[in-house]
């Protein structure tokens, strides 16, 4: 062997225990990260997810305080995800946003104030448009509880902003990788729609009816 090949070859072990120091360094820095956002996750999700049951409670300061906490989270896990583009596009972070975009929606249609856009609160529109539609299921509920009590109105009101929600999601027409799975989302609502729409048809039908025969007992006698 020449003194060529054995400096080469003190080169390559060098250049490989170099990568070795390197990739561990970079491994530990998106553990780190990873560790981090997933705790965050864990806490936006938490959080909206009593900020939901807040709000249906009628609960409204509460569940606002909530997503003011969320905001922040949301934030923080997206800064820790920046300079990791694998962290970024992961499932848990894309499902905190979704969870946020839900909570602050579902507060919006319910306390009756403006909506927030997806720039307002630094997410994605396949986040945003996923937190939509699961907040059909949440009207859903809201509806039967209203029903519960006789607030017919109340529930033709819910019933029209799941309208124009589910109106909205079947106009995006994209591939599931550029939706993450919005579709599905969006048959998924389309199901709750309709049952939704039976349930109230009936009830609204049946609270007619028992009017009809309440004023006709009034007028016979």
């Amino acid at each position: 062997m020449t003194i060529s090949k054995l400096e080469t070859l003190k080169d390559h072990r060098k250049k490989i225990a170099e990568i070795g120091e390197e990739a561990i360094i970079a491994f530990s820095g998106i553990h780190k990260a990873r560790e981090k956002a997933l705790k965050l996750s864990r806490e936006v999700i938490r959080n909206c997810s009593d900020s939901i049951r807040a709000a249906h409670r009628g609960e409204f300061t509460k569940s606002r305080n909530l997503i003011s906490r969320v905001s922040v989270l949301a934030a923080e896990m997206v800064e820790i995800s920046e300079g990791h583009p694998a962290i970024r596009s992961a499932g848990y972070v894309e499902d905190a946003q979704k969870e946020y975009a839900e909570a602050t929606a579902f507060l919006s249609f319910v306390e009756g104030t403006i909506l927030p856009q997806p720039e307002d609160m630094n997410i994605g529109y396949a986040a945003y448009l996923n937190g939509l539609s699961e907040v059909i299921g949440e009207l859903r509920r809201l509806i039967l509880d209203s029903l519960r009590r006789d607030e017919f109105t109340r529930c033709e009101d819910h019933m029209e902003i799941m309208d124009e929600i589910y109106s909205l999601l079947v106009s995006i027409d994209f591939p599931e990788g550029v939706t993450r799975g919005l579709r599905r989302s969006t048959d998924v609502a389309r199901s709750i729609l309709e049952r939704t729409r039976g349930d109230l048809t009936l009830s609204i039908r049946q609270q007619r009816l028992e009017k009809k025969l309440a004023d006709l007992s009034i007028n016979a006698s």
